[in-house]
């Protein structure tokens, strides 16, 4: 696998947004069809809208909605599509009996966190993108070795600033043993099974150009070429004083000479990723964390 040992930068978040149905709102409330959205995103199986009838004068217009969703099928009127659908809406969670203020499922946890599925990973952590508003979970392929009949994934799963990785003999098995790593780490983050973690603030990298704290400020000063020093934790350091974070994820494939490489990746808004190499795993986080330090460098001193 040849990768440059230059770092990039993933594509802007702001395309990464989930859109829901409704205008997202302040505060914790919800409609009854952003609850119906967030309970068939964790069941699988995501409720379906039609309008059945529009009548009525066009000062006096009566729409008439109905929705599907696991066998169930309810009906709701009003004088807008969208106060029909939400009527269609409150009807169904009744049925399914959903709190239509607080969105508690019976058997579920009935507080603002979630209760971990381990069935379904990757349709938790969608749901729980959607009820906190977070980004979209991202999935990518880190490697893809083996002959066509045994072939190993490795993907990242990426939420927020965490990451993690999976693998697998298939793109599928890889991606669910990714979320099941990243709903582990959220539990132990939170202390519990219910997940309660909430993401620090992004750190944009006009705010570490602008910072004057005192790793940044000798990051700027010093050179980055000392024998035998240990980037990895004045990387740390650095990620600990600026508030973002810095994952290794290893890469199976050596390079061409036979070395060991790596990724390191840290959670600055754009995420920023770097690669390292070298003769054993830990010269490879070395060799990364040094690319990080002289992307840094460049974005701090820039203007």
């Amino acid at each position: 696998m040849n990768m440059s040992e230059q770092a990039y930068q993933s594509p802007a978040t702001s395309d990464r947004r989930l859109s829901t149905p409704e205008p997202q709102r302040m505060g914790s409330w919800k409609t009854p069809i952003q609850i119906l959205y967030e309970y068939g995103v964790v069941s699988g199986d995501l409720p379906v809208f039609v309008m059945e009838k529009a009548e009525g004068e066009a000062h006096q217009p009566s729409f008439v909605f109905s929705v599907t969703i696991g066998g169930v099928k309810c009906t709701g009127q009003g004088p807008s599509k969208k106060a029909a659908k939400q009527q269609a809406a409150e009807a169904a969670l009744k049925i399914l009996n959903i709190d239509s203020e607080s969105g508690a499922v019976p058997g579920r946890s009935n507080t603002n966190g979630i209760i971990a599925e381990p069935n379904n990973p990757v349709g938790l952590l969608q749901a729980l993108a959607l009820q906190r508003r977070w980004h979209v979970p991202e999935y990518i392929i880190l490697t893809e070795s083996g002959p066509p009949h045994r072939k190993e994934f490795t993907i990242i799963c990426r939420l927020e600033s965490l990451t993690e990785q999976g693998v697998g003999n298939t793109k599928k098995a890889a991606k669910k043993e990714a979320a099941e790593k990243m709903v582990a780490k959220f539990q132990r983050l939170s202390g519990s099974p219910e997940i309660t973690w909430t993401p620090n603030p992004s750190v944009c990298f006009e705010n570490i150009r602008n910072s004057t704290a005192e790793k940044i400020s000798l990051l700027r000063r010093n050179p980055l070429s000392i024998p035998n020093t240990d980037y990895i934790q004045m990387l740390l350091d650095l990620s600990k004083e600026q508030g973002f974070e810095v994952t290794y994820f290893d890469i199976d494939e050596l390079t061409v000479n036979g070395q060991y490489q790596c990724l390191a990746e840290l959670s600055t808004n754009p995420v920023t990723v770097c690669h390292g190499t070298g003769i054993s795993c830990s010269n490879a986080h070395n060799d990364a964390a040094h690319s990080a330090l002289q992307y840094m460098k460049i974005m701090a001193s820039s203007k």
